[in-house]
């Protein structure tokens, strides 16, 4: 039987994990506004940073009670940021169920070597049971998990009387998911992920109770320049009105402005969230009446909206051993983006094998629908390849 391919495709192939797509219309000259040439701490750089900072906070729906940073390193240089800075007094709990998470676990048992420190760690697809997280420790978590397709369904399992302080990376949820910030007291993303904006920069956001706990802990370890946020024990607040710490890069400050003022004009935060929910759930139709793939989250109310993965569950696949299981998969990834149909949908690399599609707000639900039939059309030629090789 002939295994025709689908008639049409994706008109943007671009479903990378990050960085993501670019917003809908965008081109170079979107940005012909930026300072280029221009000193960050000129009148212009610092009006550039400072809207970028306000629409942040108008586009995200961020509470006046809490200070928006920019800051650099993306989010990696966020989440270090606060936790090098505001970590100690309290014994520490980090919860992970994916790549990122195990990242902060390494940083507080091994980098910082913290006493009372607690490592939750729950497998690639589920979440570890957050009823049981003591809440008087500082706990530091990711609201989305960007290697495994599992989220925390809300926020409803932070008590609003903690004693300690939550530290959230949510570099695959703002913008696309509600976040609490009753319940955050950090907040942390990069712009190159929902927004679609150029990487190498992070947001980093503080409530009241993350800024209390700056001015009134000094860490026992030496901070690098670039994680210092206090001067003379108070905290630094120009960092919060667009005084960066090192210097950013004024491009990737208007391609971010340039993805800020485009949420706004669609209808801003919900409207945001309902593109990623749209294409999630036009993926997730798809999979739902698949035969041979499922999500790689094991509870549906923890499935992404963001950055999907998914596994092969085809019988004939899985009774190959491992490594042939991922050669399909990855032969999947390769001929739809020789073919420019899809690029950069192979899972992340410590992932088990399977896929990863973005399904934030700059994807049309178009071409997700496109890619679903390019997605079955390729596992028909990836397993007629296994077989002819048997």
């Amino acid at each position: 039987m002939t295994n025709a391919a689908p008639a049409t495709r994706p008109q943007n192939p671009n479903f990378s994990s990050g960085p993501c797509s670019k917003r809908p219309g965008w081109s170079l000259q979107s940005l012909e506004g930026a300072a280029l040439g221009r000193s960050h701490r000129s009148k212009i750089g610092k009006a550039k940073l400072q809207e970028a900072i306000d629409l942040t906070r108008e586009v995200l729906e961020v509470p006046a009670t809490h200070r928006i940073a920019i800051v650099p390193g993306s989010d990696t240089g966020a989440v270090e940021m606060a936790m090098w800075s505001l970590l100690g007094p309290r014994g520490v709990e980090v919860l992970a169920w994916e790549s990122f998470g195990s990242v902060w676990v390494t940083d507080a048992v091994k980098q910082l070597q913290l006493p009372n420190t607690k490592a939750t760690v729950a497998p690639f697809g589920k979440l570890p049971d957050l009823s049981a997280v003591d809440f008087d420790n500082d706990v530091v978590f990711t609201w989305n998990g960007t290697t495994s397709g599992v989220r925390v369904p809300n926020a409803d399992f932070i008590p609003a009387d903690r004693g300690g302080l939550t530290i959230c990376d949510a570099t695959s949820a703002a913008f696309a998911m509600a976040l609490d910030f009753d319940k955050l007291d950090v907040v942390t993303f990069s712009w190159q992920k929902i927004m679609g904006g150029e990487a190498a920069h992070g947001v980093l956001i503080m409530g009241p109770r993350a800024v209390e706990r700056l001015e009134s802990h000094t860490p026992s370890w030496p901070l690098p320049k670039l994680f210092r946020m206090t001067k003379n024990g108070k905290i630094d607040e120009g960092l919060f009105k667009g005084e960066t710490i090192n210097t950013p890069s004024m491009l990737a400050v208007e391609d971010y402005l340039d993805a800020l003022k485009w949420g706004q004009s669609i209808g801003g935060l919900n409207a945001l969230i309902g593109r990623a929910t749209a294409n999630a759930t036009a993926l997730g139709d798809y999979v739902r009446a698949s035969k041979w793939l499922d999500f790689l989250a094991e509870d549906p109310s923890t499935s992404t909206n963001t950055g999907v993965c998914l596994k092969i569950v085809d019988p004939e696949v899985l009774a190959l051993p491992d490594a042939e299981q991922a050669a399909i998969a990855k032969s999947i990834v390769d001929r739809l983006e020789k073919l420019d149909v899809a690029y950069d949908i192979g899972s992340y690399r410590d992932a088990p094998a399977g896929l990863r599609i973005w399904c934030g707000a700059t994807v049309e639900t178009s071409d997700v629908l496109a890619l679903t039939e390019w997605l079955d059309w390729a596992f028909r030629e990836a397993r007629a390849g296994v077989a002819r090789a048997a």
